[in-house]
């Protein structure tokens, strides 16, 4: 296997999750049906700074040179991101609870799993940069409309430094494999959170059709 295999593959086997967390229902989910300005932002907080934390304990515990660098480059991002969003939401204390995709990185040891989770969390919140995008255009917010425009710019170099990365770790097909199943897990732990999230608000989670 290739990246841009790896990248079809797991675009593929996850076409169901990554479009269901992309859909307008992820952010109700995400504020816990609080679908205001400061939830909303309160709950991208929330989720950057739990990205950054994440990728900093993985650089702090790498030995592999490359990935080092790559998860630090990645915690650098993150925390930007987090900033930015703080910036638009005044005072703010994150929770500090890492969601369950974040809680399934942090449990990955190796930097093949690392490299394949990277991907996985690229994948899946490139899809919730588009909600929270389209939230403020509705919001007739242009400004911070175009700061989650710039944030899921960001993911495409993430996505390429994850495929760069992948491309450099992976030796064998058992190494795609186990990329693989971390990515898959990190889409899907986000996708059953956000189930669970919008099924205890007695809402059905599946589009209606």
């Amino acid at each position: 296997m290739n990246p841009d295999e790896f990248l079809d593959a797991v675009r593929d086997d996850n076409e169901t999750a990554l479009s269901r967390l992309g859909s307008s229902k992820s952010l109700y989910a995400a504020t816990g049906g609080e679908m205001d300005a400061d939830h909303v932002l309160r709950a991208a907080a929330d989720a950057e700074f739990a990205a950054a934390r994440t990728f900093e304990s993985w650089a702090d515990t790498e030995d592999h040179a490359e990935a080092r660098e790559a998860f630090e480059t990645t915690a650098d991002e993150e925390d930007d991101h987090y900033e930015s969003v703080l910036a638009e939401l005044g005072e703010y204390d994150p929770d500090g609870e890492p969601s369950a995709m974040q809680a399934h990185l942090r449990g990955l040891d190796s930097t093949v799993e690392r490299a394949g989770g990277l991907l996985g969390r690229v994948l899946a919140t490139g899809k919730s940069k588009e909600q929270l995008t389209g939230f403020f255009v509705g919001q007739a917010d242009p400004q911070t409309a175009q700061l989650f425009r710039e944030l899921k710019g960001d993911l495409g170099d993430q996505r390429e430094r994850a495929l760069e990365l992948l491309d450099a770790v992976c030796a064998d097909d058992a190494d795609w494999d186990a990329a693989k199943a971390a990515a898959d897990g990190a889409i899907q732990a986000a996708y059953d959170e956000y189930v669970d999230q919008l099924e205890s608000m007695g809402v059905n989670p599946k589009p209606v059709c």
